[in-house]
């Protein structure tokens, strides 16, 4: 079972979990292993587990109606609190579970959301997840009043958008309006921020909860950034200077943790936190080698990047925590699965050497060579590329110069617009001709 901290100061619930496998997911061995996790994250006791497989889910349950009557004995017996549901429940379903089985009952969101609530720590994440919590509230504004009116506190209740929920839609509506509004300026802030640094070369971490992404930034940077063995411990980006063997400084940055079916309200609020991610030259897709679950891990980062437009970043993944793994065949399977994949353990620092050499080759990959014609008179073009690339050679004509330079796309991109015409640099030997990229 995945390792996890509690969230301290607050009600230990007692929780049936129930997931129900649709095709998608009839597969799993363990399929409510990671909401298991989830919920001792959020402080929950698991007293009982329930899985239905089923072609599409009920209209009304969710649950089939028998399996409805299995829970509610399961639940009277195990004396629960809640029952957490590893699906997304619609308002309705929601409603009509609790009256059947006269308890609070949770979906996937909520609990996720529940979590971010406590563990938010900035004033950026706290907006972020309070708006995250509203928009999912709105449409459960009525039951969310009745618990209120009954319970003070636990999981699903807690978090800065505890008290919103007690406001009437009007003010709900405009608490939203004017979060967003909060957040578009920070996103704004955020790109601005981001893009004032091209000067650097970024490589950003990303990947699912708890692989390890904090201690590899720890380790690669000797930063001490906070590191806990538990699901989203880290809701804030944080950069450090790297200073890459064989290339100079870049900045690396460390990212929310991914999970498989990420609500989509967090997705929409955390965007200027994934704004480095969006930016970065260079994404290291961090997993976790000795978890038994890696491979869905995977593919589900790999969906989290398609969802927020990262997927045609380029990427290297790197399998953390070998260290871990009960035999050498562990690994083999998933380098043969995943052929291009570095095997690294940021805990003990092995393969950190080998991962610092394939990043500086995949940071080189963004170079190229380019003959730049300038004006003789343009000092400031010049000194940008003699700043910026590898000035290879220069050759004068009446009033231009021609630079060839070996420089990242991105700084090409600056020089575009006061330059008479950027070529690939070519052999004077070849005839084939030379393209403008201008």
């Amino acid at each position: 079972m995945i390792e996890t901290s509690r969230i301290e100061g607050v009600v230990s619930e007692a929780a049936i979990l129930v997931g129900v496998l649709l095709p998608s997911r009839q597969l799993e061995t363990q399929p409510l292993e990671e909401l298991e996790g989830l919920a001792e994250t959020a402080g929950v006791r698991v007293v009982g587990r329930l899985t239905q497989r089923r072609e599409a889910p009920d209209a009304a349950t969710y649950l089939g109606k028998g399996k409805v009557d299995e829970l509610k004995i399961l639940s009277a017996a195990k004396d629960a609190d809640v029952v957490i549901f590893d699906n997304d429940l619609s308002p309705g379903q929601t409603r009509n579970l609790e009256k059947a089985l006269n308890l609070k009952v949770l979906d996937r969101t909520e609990l996720i959301l529940d979590i971010f609530a406590c563990r938010a720590q900035t004033s950026q994440a706290r907006l972020a997840v309070e708006l995250a919590q509203l928009e999912y509230s709105m449409p459960r504004l009525k039951r969310m009043w009745t618990h209120l009116s009954r319970q003070k506190k636990g999981v699903g209740l807690r978090g800065p958008g505890e008290t919103q929920l007690e406001e009437d839609r009007r003010l709900v509506e405009h608490r939203i309006k004017d979060l967003r509004r909060q957040l578009h300026a920070i996103e704004r802030r955020k790109q601005r921020e981001v893009a004032a640094r091209d000067e650097l070369m970024t490589v950003s971490l990303v990947g699912y909860t708890n692989a390890g992404k904090s201690t590899l930034l720890n380790a690669l940077t000797g930063s001490d950034a906070f590191t806990e063995d538990s699901l989203f411990a880290t809701l804030d980006t944080r950069t450090r200077r790297w200073n890459l063997p064989g290339w100079g400084p870049v900045l690396l940055s460390d990212t929310v943790g991914f999970i498989r079916d990420l609500p989509h309200h967090l997705i929409e609020s955390f965007k200027a936190t994934l704004e480095e991610a969006r930016q970065a030259h260079l994404l290291l897709h961090v997993a976790d080698g000795g978890n038994p679950a890696v491979y869905e891990q995977i593919s589900g980062t790999y969906k989290v990047l398609e969802e927020i437009g990262l997927q045609r970043k380029d990427t290297l993944l790197v399998i953390n925590k070998v260290d871990r793994l009960p035999d050498r065949a562990r690994l083999d399977g998933l380098l043969s699965r995943y052929p291009s994949a570095i095997a690294i353990s940021a805990r003990t620092g092995y393969g950190l050497t080998h991962l610092a050499g394939a990043v500086s080759d995949a940071l080189s990959r963004s170079f190229i060579d380019v003959d730049v014609e300038l004006g003789l008179d343009n000092g400031r073009a010049l000194a940008y590329l003699s700043s910026n690339g590898e000035v290879l050679s220069k050759h004068y004509t009446d009033s231009r110069v021609i630079v060839h330079c070996r420089i990242a796309k991105h700084h090409l991109d600056r020089i575009n617009n006061e330059a008479t015409a950027v070529r690939p640099h070519h052999n004077q030997n070849e005839k084939k001709p030379v393209e403008d990229l201008t």
